[in-house]
């Protein structure tokens, strides 16, 4: 995920943020925030493998090791961006339905960028964050045994010249200044709301509101694009729908087609 830090607002500190978002009964009990770190994937990661509870975050001011979707790496520079992963449990999901939980991130980015600013972002299936079609956000979920750690980084005060591609931007460069600390906050609150609701439903997207919610804000939908699948191949056509298994299904010449993983480019 890309660093976060200097150059915008500095982060609140993790006493801030307890009080914040680590009420009684809340989701959210183990909060810290880092001046610089490899990745904070990396580091809940072998912290859930250790036993960690569910309901941790950990903030980078900057991170050395970062890395995105399918093994790329995503690099800004020391106080562009706002950087964080959570460590979730969602013990009564069956495991089919846990890809569930990149999708619910996005979902929540969303949401809590339009709360905070007046930016119209939406989601380029699977969990891309958008604006006007260059990206914002990014988010990756791994997996370790039961626990699965979201990351997420939100470019927010890049300048052009900082940003990792010249298809990407920040919430400084579409006139937007929240401040990493309400961001972070807003975007914590979303996630707890739609993490609730969906393990609730024991991971049903439809049931838990979440499969309409994320239709609502994905602006692949309708579009034509050409969907670069594992192994070369390539789905070209409309994109019609997300099914309940979160699989985008594109029209093509041959009929639809689910795809379940890959690049997606909007032709148009």
């Amino acid at each position: 995920m890309p660093s976060a830090g200097s150059t915008g607002q500095p982060l609140p500190s993790a006493d801030v943020l307890r009080e914040a978002v680590a009420v009684p009964g809340g989701l959210w009990r183990d909060i810290r925030v880092v001046a610089e770190t490899g990745s904070t994937n990396s580091d809940l990661l072998a912290e859930a493998r250790g036993g960690l509870a569910e309901g941790a975050v950990l903030v980078a001011g900057a991170q050395s090791a970062g890395r995105g979707r399918m093994g790329r790496q995503w690099v800004s520079q020391p106080g562009a961006a706002l950087t964080f992963s959570v460590l979730l449990r969602p013990a009564a999901v069956p495991q089919g339905s846990r890809g569930w939980l990149s999708l619910l991130a996005g979902v929540a980015v969303v949401s809590a960028v339009r709360a905070e600013t007046t930016v119209d972002a939406s989601l380029k299936w699977p969990n891309d964050v958008q604006v006007n079609g260059a990206k914002l956000a990014g988010i990756l979920a791994e997996q370790a045994g039961g626990a699965v750690v979201v990351g997420i980084g939100i470019n927010v005060s890049s300048g052009r010249d900082e940003l990792p591609v010249p298809t990407a931007t920040s919430l400084a460069l579409e006139g937007a200044d929240p401040g990493a600390g309400a961001l972070l906050v807003s975007v914590l609150g979303e996630l707890e709301r739609w993490y609730r609701a969906w393990a609730g439903a024991r991971g049903d997207a439809a049931a838990s509101g979440l499969h309409e919610e994320y239709q609502r804000r994905c602006g692949t939908l309708g579009r034509q694009v050409r969907v670069s699948l594992p192994g070369g191949r390539t789905v070209t056509g409309t994109a019609r729908a997300v099914d309940p298994a979160g699989r985008l299904v594109v029209e093509s010449a041959a009929g639809p087609v689910p795809v379940s993983a890959g690049d997606v480019i909007h032709v148009r």
